[in-house]
Order: structure tokens, then C-alpha cells, then sequence
């Protein structure tokens, strides 16, 4: 009887190790994705451009604490300023059948193949911070950022105020962000619209600086070399205007003074060069969207309808502002 029993007891134990190592599987599957999972938790992909400046970081902070706050599960990565590392990420989390992808996209075109992915898989796509030109809108859910346009019209309109009585040309140079980036395309608009209203306002130069202070200083120094006579800068970014500093006082000017400086973002490190008068002018571009983001994930995970466009609450700064902002100033 023993040896006779012995076949049938090898293969119930076989088949009791697949019937566990088949759950632990499906159990191993879920963790991955999301989408597949039966807890009620919702899991989020989200794709960050990356840590070029002070701003990204506070921004990176604010959805990684946000999403531990509200209880979602969160896959982060990091695309290091390359849109092949974005799309590769987005797929990814198509895979793992999260329940949201949301991204900040590193330049405007070049989604429409991978956003169909999304869609297709049913899984929503929240655009943050940057939003994409694709001409079909159904391709993701909403966009929750800042009006780019408008921090370079109130960067122009603010300038054109305090130049109203020059009688001369007003020599400008422009540090752009990452070519073809919407803060880059929008913010070089508003501003170049804004000071179309007095014709004394020239762009004599304009080249990236990719949201850096690296690039600022070393685009700067550029500028200071061709062009003697440099009245204002206007970069679309604080760290890019941090950096700039360096290249004008090493230049031997005094910024502020000789060359009136205005940025974009209004970070921490900015503020204090606005507050000591190195920097005259700041329009905020508030880096803290991660609450908003995650109460949008619960309602486009639960088919609630949402705007197609949510502009975060922003302002605009002068040095005495700055001075009085700093002390309670988060990021």
C-alpha cells in the first residue's frame, strides 16, 4: 500500500505547491499594477521631468508627500530631461495596469502614439505643470498648471511700467528653458507680446539655458562678451537667473543696478535674490500642485467629470514683497 500511495502522494503535493506558487503569482501580479488590484487602493505612474532646478524639486516633494497623504500608491521616475525616458516610463506603467498615469512632459509634441496607449488600456492621464500640443483632447483627462503665457505677459508688463520714460532703446536678453518645452514657448510669447507695447524694448539675444543655473551662467557669460551694452535680462526661470548672477558680477556689474533682472517661479533662493535687490521682479509659478493632483486622481478614478484645464493660484513679486513672503515661504 505504501508504494502504491507513494505517486499520489508526490502529486498531491505537486499540485498543492502550484496551487500555492499560482496565487502567490496572481498575488505578485497585483502588487505591480493598480488596475488589477482589489483593495479599493489606487495606484498612480507618474513620470517627472526631472531635478533640474529648485522648483522641480519642491515640486517632486509636494507629489511624493501628497500621495502618502491621500493614501496612493505611487510610481515615480524620473525621465532626466528626455522624452524617450517619459514615453519608456508611461509604457511601463501601462503594463503594471496602474489606475492613473500623470506626467509633466518634457517638451509639447510627440505623445499622441503613447497617450493612445493609455487610453486605449483605459487608464486616465493627468497632465501636470506641462501640458502636450496634440490636437486630440480625449487623449488625457485634464491639465492642472500654471498659465505660462501669463507669467511672460506680467514678466513683460511689468517691465514696460518701469521703462515708460526711456527715450532710448532698452537692450534685453532672453534665457530661454529647454527648446520646445511650454514654459520655454509660452513665457518667450507673453513677454514678447507684452513689451511689443513700447518699441524702445528690444531683444537683442536670446538662446536656452535649460532651466538651469549651470546653463544660466554659462549663456550669460555669452551674452555679456557680445553685447556691451546689456539693459535687462529676462529668464524663465529663477535658477537660470541665479546663475546669470555669477556671470554678471564676475563681468563686474552689479545686478540689479546695471542690469535689471526678471525671473520666473519665485523659489525660495530667488526670493532672497529679489528681497537683497540682486533680482527686481518675480512672477510666480507655484511648484505645489500635489494636493490638487491627487484629489483629480480620485475623481478621474472614479469617472467623476473634471475641467479640462485647471490653473493653479499664482502672483507676482517686487523686492519689498519678497522681503515680507520669505519667512512663510514653503519651497
Amino acid at each position: 500500500m505504501r508504494t502504491q500511495s507513494a505517486p499520489w502522494r508526490a502529486a498531491a503535493v505537486l499540485a498543492s505547491v502550484l496551487l500555492v506558487g499560482g496565487v502567490a503569482a496572481c498575488g505578485n501580479s497585483d502588487t505591480g499594477g493598480g488596475g488589477s488590484k482589489d483593495d479599493g487602493k489606487i495606484t498612480m505612474g507618474f513620470s517627472q521631468v526631472g531635478a533640474e532646478s529648485g522648483w522641480r524639486t519642491a515640486n517632486t516633494t509636494s507629489i511624493k508627500e501628497s500621495a502618502t497623504a491621500a493614501g496612493i500608491e505611487l510610481k515615480f521616475d524620473d525621465a532626466q530631461q528626455k522624452q524617450e525616458n517619459q514615453i519608456k516610463a508611461i509604457r511601463n506603467y501601462i503594463q503594471q495596469k496602474v489606475d492613473v498615469i500623470a506626467f509633466s512632459p518634457v517638451v509639447e509634441s510627440g505623445w499622441d502614439t503613447v497617450l493612445k496607449e493609455a487610453k486605449d488600456a483605459d487608464i486616465p492621464v493627468i497632465l501636470t505643470d506641462r501640458s502636450v500640443d496634440s490636437a486630440d483632447k480625449s487623449l488625457y483627462k485634464t491639465f492642472l498648471g500654471s498659465d505660462f503665457v501669463k507669467e511672460g505677459r506680467l514678466a513683460g508688463e511689468w517691465l514696460v511700467e518701469q521703462k515708460k520714460t526711456a527715450s532710448g532703446p532698452v537692450n534685453i536678453v532672453e534665457l530661454q528653458g529647454n527648446t520646445g518645452a511650454a514654459p520655454a514657448n509660452d513665457r518667450k510669447k507673453g513677454f514678447g507680446e507684452a513689451i511689443a507695447a513700447n518699441p524702445n524694448l528690444k531683444i537683442i539675444a536670446s538662446q536656452p539655458g535649460d532651466f538651469t543655473r549651470a546653463g544660466g551662467k554659462q549663456v550669460m557669460e555669452q551674452f555679456l562678451k557680445a553685447n556691451p551694452k546689456i539693459d535687462v535680462l529676462f529668464a524663465h526661470n529663477d535658477d537660470m537667473g541665479l546663475g546669470a548672477l555669477e556671470a554678471i558680477t564676475a563681468a563686474g556689474k552689479v545686478p540689479g543696478k546695471d542690469i535689471t533682472i526678471i525671473t520666473v517661479d519665485a523659489v525660495k533662493d530667488g526670493m532672497q535674490a529679489l528681497a537683497d535687490g540682486k533680482f527686481n521682479f518675480i512672477a510666480e509659478c507655484s511648484p505645489l500642485l500635489g494636493p490638487q493632483l491627487m484629489d483629480l486622481a480620485k475623481k478621474v478614478h472614479a469617472g467623476e467629470e473634471v475641467p479640462a484645464r485647471i490653473e493653479t493660484e499664482e502672483t507676482t513679486f517686487t523686492t519689498e514683497q519678497a522681503k515680507e513672503a520669505l519667512p512663510n515661504r514653503k519651497y
